[in-house]
């Protein structure tokens, strides 16, 4: 009878999501152990956490189901809050996948590529407010503006100036709310348009990751161009990449490019951490009402068809396109606002996703 109690309580644990996210804590790993004894139950939690709210919620809706269990008597929910570390290194897949050359960037512990299948879709947005929420939760953080031929990040950070280069070949990262920042904008004029056939493009990649003093870094995100072509491959090819998050919208077309995109990681064995929906409708500043400008849920509808997870949806808003133009993220400009909220959600799923790909589960998650 214990054993099929214990059976009941997991498959009811199975119920309960981490705040803010789409997936359970049975899924996460943070429910350690289940012991049954006659009708008395223990559930043992374990969560690395910045945020104790969130982890006596998750504690509170464990009691809750516990007492709406038939069968389950006394019951006493143990929660353990380890305290955050620093990243592991990279997992053994990640450096194998750069075992035909030097890895460029030795320091970097964890590198997340954040790709669409489209233009349009937001994915610097996504990219730059990610890891601005990134440094927030405490992590040593980098932005690599890897879209060679159109590089926003300038624009997107405010950073007009050219980078300072040390002992003579050596290029210094910009250091801005908290993130070192690279792009080749950096170092073009604003008008200058990059044609650039396959092997200049791989070049140009290498030198912004080899060439530039990152360090040591928790997390690099990397902000891919869109589609599917050599930057992609030069990224997944020379970097010990820890996982991909694929931008959409939830309209028909950018879903359809973003299955191709989160195939094509997939066929380069780079684990895909999940899909954000970016642009999830539009509320009006002046009536409140809120409009389903490219449709709604396509993007979740499309992680569960794809069996990868839904990290989270950013709703449409001008705040976000002036924040971006302005070079001060939404993140910054407005952090206790909803959309930077949505950022950080989606900042704790990726870390959580990439600890759980590395099966090494020592990043915090909030």
């Amino acid at each position: 009878m214990s054993r099929e109690l214990e059976t009941r309580v997991w498959e009811a644990l199975k119920h309960v999501r981490y705040p803010g996210m789409s997936r359970d804590i049975v899924s996460f790993g943070f429910v350690e152990k289940v012991a049954a004894e006659g009708d008395a139950v223990t559930v043992r939690l374990r969560l690395s956490t910045h945020n104790p709210e969130a982890a006596e919620q998750v504690r509170s809706e464990v009691g809750e189901v516990l007492s709406g269990l038939q069968g389950v008597g006394r019951h006493e929910v143990d929660l353990q809050v380890a305290k955050p570390p620093k990243a592991p290194p990279p997992a053994a897949g990640a450096q194998a996948a750069v075992s035909r050359g030097e890895n460029l960037i030795p320091g970097v512990r964890h590198v997340v590529a954040v790709a669409s299948g489209k233009g349009g879709v937001g994915k610097s947005t996504v990219a730059v407010n990610l890891a601005v929420a990134l440094a927030k939760l405490g992590h040593t953080v980098g932005l690599l503006d890897a879209d060679i031929y159109g590089p926003s990040l300038p624009t997107m950070f405010g950073i007009q100036q050219r980078p300072r280069v040390m002992g003579g070949n050596r290029i210094l990262p910009f250091d801005k709310f908290g993130v070192r920042v690279m792009s080749l904008g950096f170092v073009l004029d604003t008008d200058t348009p990059v044609i650039w056939r396959g092997p200049m493009v791989m070049r140009g990649i290498e030198q912004m990751l080899g060439d530039v003093e990152w360090g040591e870094l928790d997390v690099m995100v990397v902000d891919l161009p869109p589609g599917t072509g050599d930057a992609q491959l030069t990224i997944s090819q020379r970097v010990p990449l820890s996982g991909a998050v694929v931008v959409t919208t939830p309209q028909d077309v950018a879903l359809i490019d973003a299955r191709k995109g989160l195939a094509m990681f997939r066929k380069l064995n780079v684990p895909v951490v999940g899909i954000v929906e970016n642009m999830s409708g539009f509320v009006c500043p002046h009536c409140g009402e809120e409009t389903d400008v490219f449709k709604r849920g396509g993007g979740e509808r499309t992680a569960e068809l794809l069996e990868t997870a839904f990290l989270g949806r950013v709703p449409l808003d001008a705040a976000i396109v002036e924040g971006g133009d302005a070079g001060v993220p939404i993140v910054v400009s407005q952090p206790d606002g909803p959309h930077a909220q949505a950022f950080q959600r989606i900042a704790e799923a990726v870390v959580a996703e990439v600890a759980r790909s590395a099966d090494r589960p020592q990043l915090s998650i909030v």
